[in-house]
């Protein structure tokens, strides 16, 4: 006579959901393994026949990202399949009962949209102060003696590294003549 202790019960929802649940990072498995199918097939579909000046195009970081980005992913799957688990965040002191600063949030969106829409008509040295000056802003400095000096000599700097070292053209501007 059989009891219900002796048939093997069927696999339910809860025990599979409980073994996604405890591989969960396989998520970031499929995400690290999407991007770096999505950057490759980008990189090796690209036109560079005007751009190429030697052996290293500018296919070469884009394929070493995305040939990465699926290494990586591959790694992490067989390392969970393994039993490995990532330890629990213990660097930062955050208080989860607080609610969020959206004020933060939103006046950070604002300055990023705001820049965004200047950069075209202001040029990036202006649009890129303006956006650093409110970003500093947003995040709680309000040190107006120093803050827009520094937001300026900034942006002044990522422009001459772009626009003159890197070859990567951004909009001058009304300071075009100047820069």
């Amino acid at each position: 006579m059989t009891t219900q202790t002796d048939i093997p019960p069927a696999e339910t929802g809860g025990e599979r959901r409980s073994w996604l649940r405890e591989h969960s990072e396989l998520g970031v498995c499929v995400l690290l393994l999407a991007l770096g199918v999505l950057v490759l097939t980008d990189a090796l579909t690209m036109d560079v026949d005007i751009a190429q000046r030697g052996p290293v195009g500018p296919k070469t970081v884009p394929i070493v990202v995305g040939a990465g980005l699926l290494v990586i992913a591959a790694l992490l799957a067989v390392d969970v399949l393994r039993g490995g688990r990532g330890q629990a965040e213990t660097g930062e002191d955050v208080d989860l009962s607080e609610p969020a600063d959206w004020r933060t949030v939103l006046l950070l969106a604002g300055v990023f949209l705001g820049a965004a829409v200047l950069i075209e008509p202001l040029g990036f040295p202006i649009a890129g102060a303006l956006l650093f000056w409110g970003a500093a802003f947003a995040v709680g400095s309000r040190r107006i003696d120093r803050d827009p000096l520094i937001a300026a000599g900034l942006s002044l700097v990522t422009y001459t590294v772009f626009n003159n070292l890197l070859g990567v053209p951004l909009p001058g501007g009304p300071l075009m003549g100047v820069l």
